[in-house]
């Protein structure tokens, strides 16, 4: 549908973006429209955006607190809803003195750990009472949709109370045998370390922290797990001995001997994980399939992580299958020889690529 005046409208490109299988969709001045399907962008429309067009589909997003905002920080994060299509993370920002904006399409049915591929050791680490689960992966590996399926689990499993501290909210949650409550970083709370430690004090049983950004929220997530909360949250690192270090390492030099030791009696386990294109790709998200590396935090894992050996925690991955360990690389060449992705794609997405040729060989 246009506007009254036969403008393109930001409601009918982003009901096209959901009903072609898109994710996400970049708006700039000076190009056109651009969506991506499948992993891969491509213009949606052959026209150019003019600065004037750009701005105002991007302003109309936007509410007049939201404008001012962008006005005064030049950024903002937001949520837009279409009704009856999908809601959507919005991310505005400045690019060459005009206005862009970048939305991904945030799913309204909550997807199940089976329909997502995921081993059942994913599903046995989510009855867990206490500990901190870490999902990671780089920007759109399905993070947020890992952590939304747990949740889910849990809510359709046991009677817990779950709360949630996101930025924004991305998934929308129905009480079935637990409660839970939802809290959106700017306009429930003003940041994800004060959620957290309000949190303490409302008796949850489960708490999701949207990202780990900074050395407080850090701590106090550490700190939620260790008091008996099942602590689960999302990192930007592609692995879990880099998670690991990570965490470690945004603590002072003098603090970092204490949050290994606190570490590795409460971290339960870190899903590092990739999306990768099916060969045969179908539509939307059904074109990508997702590959785990998966460290569960045994005697052996805490020791490494308590003396500061993440170096062999790969080695450990290797060796520990049997108790629902494995490399992303191993995923990988299951993958490739189950025929779902091809070698090249694997190649690319693997942290270790001569490992993965080691363990693939032959295959084609």
């Amino acid at each position: 549908m246009q506007t009254p005046s036969g403008e393109l409208s930001i409601d009918q490109l982003l009901e096209e973006l959901v009903q072609q299988g898109g994710s996400d969709l970049h708006l700039a001045a000076g190009q056109a429209p651009y969506g991506r399907f499948n992993g891969a962008l491509r213009p949606m429309r052959s026209e150019r955006l003019s600065e004037e067009a750009c701005t105002r589909l991007i302003l109309s997003l936007l509410n007049n607190n939201q404008r001012k905002q962008l006005e005064q920080t030049w950024e903002l994060d937001c949520a837009y809803a279409l009704p009856n299509v999908s809601r959507f993370r919005v991310n505005v920002y400045r690019q060459r003195s005009s206005t862009a904006a970048c939305l991904r399409a945030l799913g309204s049915a909550i997807p199940s750990l089976e329909s997502l591929g995921l081993p059942p050791i994913v599903e046995e680490i989510s009855r867990r009472p206490r500990g901190l689960i870490l999902v990671t992966g780089p920007t759109g590996s399905g993070k947020t949709t890992t952590l939304a399926a747990l949740l889910d689990h849990i809510n359709h499993s046991r009677a817990e109370h779950i709360l949630t501290i996101e930025d924004p909210i991305e998934f929308s949650f129905r009480n079935a045998k637990s409660v839970i409550h939802q809290r959106q970083l700017g306009e429930d709370t003003h940041s994800f370390a004060n959620a957290l430690r309000a949190a303490l004090r409302e008796d949850p049983d489960v708490i999701l922290v949207g990202e780990l950004r900074d050395l407080e929220t850090i701590q106090l997530a550490i700190t939620a797990a260790e008091t008996g909360h099942l602590v689960m949250a999302t990192l930007h690192t592609s692995s879990a001995a880099q998670t690991v270090d990570r965490m470690v390492d945004v603590f002072p030099a003098e603090q970092q001997t204490q949050i290994r030791v606190q570490l590795s009696s409460s971290l339960v386990a870190v899903f590092s994980q990739t999306l990768c294109r099916r060969l045969t790709a179908g539509e939307g998200a059904l074109g990508r399939v997702m590959a785990q590396e998966i460290l569960i935090n045994t005697p052996a894992v805490a020791n490494l992580i308590r003396e500061g050996k993440t170096a062999q925690l790969y080695s450990q991955l290797q060796t520990s299958g049997q108790q629902g360990m494995q490399t992303l690389e191993r995923a990988l060449a299951d993958l490739v020889q189950a025929g779902t992705i091809h070698r090249d794609e694997a190649m690319a997405k693997a942290g270790k690529p001569e490992e993965l040729g080691r363990l693939l060989g032959g295959s084609p």
